[in-house]
């Protein structure tokens, strides 16, 4: 059963109107008791006796009634913090699914994806001139193919593990910023980078800060090719803000069409925290502005 069926359910166990199964068995209980009471009356039975075998009744009854309803209670409580746990366990698969999704769409992403753009721009070179920028390129896409089995064989070794606490990949830091943008260039992305001090920023939003820039840069490349691009990283009042921009595609090149993760994900990580992320054409370029705040993940 899915998750989403089961929330609703659980939130309506204690929000119904209608009168609780306590409620009914007070009300059975107090409609045997008067029955008693009209049965004594009607075959003549009264005085001390009649009250006497009522006040026992009555009494057994309620002594009953109270043993069934606490057994009932426990039950129905083991029933409801089964359902709970199997709904918390059935969430934190799912987000254990969508976190590997992530990290399997950034190492097709920026790895294959490095290869194709690779060969796609050195392909309509012709003749010995481009003898030189062939043979680059085939040095970029050959690093890119070992880095990215690395990657995955690191991916499958942690997914191996029986404990739960590994993380799939160390969180990224504002530090690694300017790496992130220097392996950009081996997309053909000349990105030039302007980062102000920030002082002490939340391990979350640093690392959505550059899941965000790598995510852009590689959609510069993607869909623009061989450009010039820039990032900048800067404070915003309580905020930090993070901007990709470009001028557009390099001339001749063809989009390499996604499969349309990238800027969900990018939105996801943002709004995760709190934060906005916008995505925009801007002129013949594309921009993509991140905007989370310092108090996030804090």
């Amino acid at each position: 059963m899915c998750v989403a069926s089961r929330v609703p359910r659980l939130g309506r166990m204690d929000a119904s109107p209608r009168p609780t199964w306590r409620s009914r068995t007070w009300i059975a209980a107090g409609g045997m008791i008067a029955l008693l009471v009209a049965l004594l009356s009607f075959l003549g039975l009264d005085g001390p006796q009649s009250v006497a075998v009522v006040v026992t009744a009555a009494g057994l009854l309620v002594v009953g009634v109270l043993v069934w309803a606490t057994v009932r209670s426990q039950r129905q409580r083991r029933e409801y913090e089964r359902s709970l746990t199997e709904w918390a366990a059935d969430r934190a698969a799912q987000q254990e699914r969508l976190r590997i999704a992530r990290e399997l769409h950034d190492l097709a992403s920026h790895g294959l994806g490095l290869i194709t753009m690779r060969a796609a721009a050195v392909a309509p070179l012709e003749g010995t001139a481009g003898d030189a920028e062939r043979r680059s390129a085939l040095v970029d896409i050959e690093q890119a193919g070992r880095s990215a089995m690395s990657e995955l064989r690191r991916m499958l070794t942690v997914l191996r593990e029986p404990g739960d606490e590994v993380p799939l990949h160390p969180p990224a830091r504002l530090s690694d910023v300017p790496g992130i943008v220097t392996a950009a260039e081996a997309f053909g992305v000349r990105a030039s980078l302007r980062m102000e001090d920030l002082g002490e920023v939340p391990l979350a939003v640093q690392a959505a800060a550059c899941a965000t820039i790598r995510e852009a840069l590689a959609n510069v490349g993607r869909h623009a090719g061989p450009v010039p691009a820039s990032v900048a990283v800067e404070r915003d009042g309580s905020a930090i803000r993070v901007v990709v921009a470009d001028d557009g595609p390099a001339r001749g090149w063809q989009s390499q069409p996604g499969a349309g993760h990238g800027l969900r994900g990018m939105r996801e990580r943002v709004g995760a925290l709190g934060g906005t992320l916008l995505a925009e054409p801007v002129g013949a370029g594309f921009r993509v502005e991140a905007r989370l705040s310092f108090e996030a993940g804090a």
